[in-house]
């Protein structure tokens, strides 16, 4: 976050491609004793071995891909097709919601006096994160292709965070595409030029489960942050919403650091500019009541109130689709095109239309579009203090 973290220069830095190389390196090694150490260093085999470790082996990069290269890549994966509207439908495998049980934060010295542990936020030591750091790199080197989006959280340039998502399904990086700000939605004034260097880094292994024997593992699932590290590690879960409320739980902790409210809100504002926020909890309607046709959408769900006003954290919306039609929803319906992302639901194997009341699978259906999907969004997400609150 541009108040808490010092800016990084630009140039002479390395490529983003090879800042991914360097982080799936891992981390060093334990040391051995002065007496293994001089053996392996002369030992043979050891230097036959050297250039096959498994982090070195040759994978495919793909940095922001465009939408369609990440839909013809996710198509591939068994369950995931095209529906009638040209929207991506996907299986998110054995976990349809979010883990909160799984959730951990990393107690280290930068943050432990900040955070409010407990039932919600529950400890995890550093050398059990960095197990599962290691267990998500491995995972992620076994890939033969792997998808990095760099992109945004927030609108407003003063508080902007970027992140950089490194994923192993093209499905959780066109989402993150969807939900992030992406550099090319920005006015030409506020794109940065120069190598992208990340404030905050997503690895998401959800293919591969945590190992239980680790301290603090209650599951095989385990979503784990560090404050320290500015970094979130996701194992044994593929629900991509499990990346969006990471990227939510940071703006909690940084910006009342930095003297903002991070608003779980939705946002509109009228023609005359007067803001106006929607809280409720999840299924009271916050996206429904934000895309009000007569009104200008800021946002659904992620929002930040500062001195000078609110801005969106996200580039995208994450809509429940349960009992969704035309009639009800006109521009949630409109939005699930081509470059959208649909998660369980039913698709007819035929004709391909969706079934929106057919809940077998989940009733938390989503989709997950940008912005611009949204016929009266407004670009840049921001507007100014709000003039009416109203809690669902």
């Amino acid at each position: 976050h541009g108040d808490l973290i010092p800016a990084r220069a630009m140039s002479d830095i390395l490529s983003a491609e090879a800042q991914v190389d360097v982080l799936l390196s891992g981390t060093e090694p334990q040391m051995v004793s002065v007496e293994v150490a001089e053996f392996y260093k002369h030992s043979r085999s050891n230097y036959e071995a050297r250039h096959e470790d498994i982090k070195q082996m040759e994978r495919d990069i793909l940095i922001n891909a465009s939408a369609a290269q990440l839909v013809e890549q996710a198509l591939h994966v068994k369950g995931s097709v095209l529906v009638d509207s040209g929207a991506l439908a996907v299986r998110s495998g054995a976990k349809t919601g979010r883990s909160p049980k799984d959730k951990r934060v990393v107690d280290e010295p930068g943050s432990t006096d900040n955070v409010w542990w407990g039932r919600v936020n529950v400890k995890l030591t550093e050398n059990a994160y960095m197990i599962n750091r290691e267990r998500a790199i491995d995972y992620l080197n076994t890939q033969q292709r792997i998808y990095v989006i760099d992109g945004y959280a927030g609108w407003d340039p003063r508080h902007r965070v970027r992140v950089r998502v490194i994923c192993a399904l093209a499905y959780h990086a066109l989402f993150m595409r969807n939900m992030l700000v992406m550099p090319e939605e920005l006015p030409a004034d506020e794109r940065e030029t120069g190598t992208f260097v990340p404030h905050f880094t997503i690895l998401n292994a959800g293919g591969f489960p945590a190992n239980r024997y680790v301290e603090g593992m209650t599951s095989s699932c385990s979503v784990d942050l560090h404050l320290g590290r500015m970094e979130m590690v996701i194992l044994g879960s593929q629900y991509a919403g499990e990346m969006k409320k990471g990227i939510l739980t940071l703006v909690m902790y940084t910006m009342p650091l930095a003297g903002h409210l991070p608003l779980h809100s939705s946002c509109n504002e009228d023609e005359d500019g007067n803001v106006t926020l929607f809280f409720g909890l999840s299924g009271t309607g916050k996206t429904t009541l934000s895309a009000d046709p007569r009104r200008n959408l800021i946002g659904d769900d992620e929002h930040v109130w500062t001195q000078d006003g609110v801005f969106n954290v996200e580039g995208g919306c994450y809509a429940k689709c349960v009992n969704l039609s035309a009639d009800n929803e006109p521009e949630i319906f409109g939005a699930v095109r081509f470059g959208s992302v649909l998660e369980n639901v039913i698709v007819d194997p035929i004709t391909r239309a969706v079934d929106y009341d057919d809940t077998s699978i989940t009733q938390n259906t989503r989709c997950a579009y940008p912005l611009t999907y949204i016929p009266n969004a407004k670009s840049p997400a921001i507007g100014g203090h709000p003039k009416k609150v109203v809690l669902l």
